[in-house]
């Protein structure tokens, strides 16, 4: 039997496994056709990625996850650090910082950090109630809120002793809001320094919590009413560290202003007593000047029971550079001509309502040094004084500092 009829099992195996390529092309129509077919059609096997060069004997196909392959596209938020988020934070303003707070539980704790809300301006919100509520919450330090509508507001109570609110600079002037929500906020200060209520109604209750903030350096209650004159007096015997005060308007009494003048802190420097037409008299600026010798600015407008008598008592106020005499109409003229002599550090002097424009230029002829009638306006301890505003470009800073966050309307 020759080599290519014998059996199958004693056939070189190399020839099954490597035919030669001559014969290939001759034997398609052979029962074995189908079988070279499909090694020769089919695709080329993966080649195996060695794992480990310790082990040789080990192989696994390795295949790239599909998370893996997402994540080298771009940056995920979820692995951004805090301290990276905050940043981010600290750049966005009032409305898309509160938006970000409602993407997830990581991204709101991150929106609520306190310094994130360090100084917020909430003027311009029709119902400031829920937003006050809401920035109370995060320990804001600066508060900008005047002119605003609060119907009702709930805070937490303090715990051990502590204040429940942060609140060092705070402006509610000619807000719409009541003594009991007042009282509220008040009553959970303890570190105000800087403190606006102008023209709002208060109680005893509410003078008694202010007592507890002993470092205020800057009161504006200008216009305010509702309280007593034991009440005051506690106030101004606490507040030790007052620098400038502001008392005009308000609903006194003769013993309210007797209070004043008796315990107001030495060290005050700016003070504005204007409207007590039938309260304040000369006895009251002696124990004033006595008391209070640093005072630089001095407003006594509306004092009509003042008269000339009361300028050699001003002139032991060495420092004395703004003064402020408009509608004291018991004064005469010619007690002015010589004011820049009885008070040398005088720089300005308001005298609007009792001196005509015909007269007013000899004033000024006799005062060379001395500027008349050039502030209309009081600025002492007020967050916006009245003469930086204008219809065209509003003045949003506090205390001469603007606040981080405001709202865009």
């Amino acid at each position: 039997m020759s080599e290519a009829s014998g059996p199958l099992q004693e056939l070189p195996c190399s020839n099954l496994l490597h035919p030669p390529r001559s014969k290939r092309k001759s034997c398609l129509g052979s029962e074995a056709t189908p079988t070279e077919l499909l090694l020769q059609r089919s695709p080329r096997p993966k080649h195996p990625r060695l794992v480990s060069r310790a082990k040789e004997n080990v192989f696994v196909l390795a295949r790239r996850s599909r998370r893996r392959r997402r994540s080298t596209s771009g940056v995920s938020w979820d692995h951004l650090p805090d301290e990276l988020l905050l940043r981010i934070y600290f750049c966005l303003p009032l409305q898309d910082l509160l938006r970000v707070s409602a993407v997830c539980k990581r991204w709101q704790r991150l929106a609520m950090d306190e310094s994130l809300w360090h100084s917020v301006d909430l003027e311009g919100l029709t119902h400031t109630g829920p937003a006050l509520q809401y920035v109370l919450k995060t320990r804001v330090q600066r508060l900008r809120c005047p002119r605003a509508f609060v119907e009702k507001l709930e805070l937490p109570e303090p715990h051990c002793g502590s204040s429940a609110l942060r609140l060092v600079e705070l402006d509610l002037s000619s807000s719409i809001i009541s003594t009991s929500v007042l009282q509220n906020i008040v009553c959970g200060c303890s570190q105000l320094r800087y403190l606006s209520l102008e023209a709002l109604q208060l109680s005893d209750t509410i003078v008694s919590c202010l007592a507890k903030n002993r470092n205020l350096l800057q009161l504006n209650l200008s216009g305010c009413s509702g309280f007593s004159a034991a009440a005051l007096a506690e106030l101004l015997g606490s507040c030790c560290s007052l620098e400038q005060l502001n008392m005009s308007w308000c609903s006194f009494s003769r013993t309210h202003v007797q209070n004043v003048v008796q315990h107001l802190s030495p060290g005050i420097t700016a003070l504005n007593l204007s409207g007590y037409r039938d309260s304040l008299v000369l006895d009251d600026v002696k124990v004033l000047v006595e008391r209070c010798p640093n005072i630089e600015t001095l407003d006594l407008s509306d004092c009509t029971l003042l008269m000339a008598d009361c300028f050699p008592v001003l002139k032991q106020l060495k420092k004395l550079h703004h003064l402020s005499l408009s509608r004291c109409y018991h004064i005469h003229l010619a007690a002015l001509s010589d004011l820049g002599q009885t008070l040398p550090s005088l720089a300005y002097l308001d005298v609007f309502g009792f001196v005509q424009d015909s007269q007013l230029a000899a004033l000024k002829k006799d005062m060379p040094r001395v500027s008349i009638n050039g502030r209309p306006f009081s600025s002492v301890a007020r967050p916006t004084p009245a003469s930086r505003v204008t219809a065209s470009h509003p003045d949003q800073t506090m205390w001469s500092r603007r606040c981080r966050l405001r709202v865009r309307l």
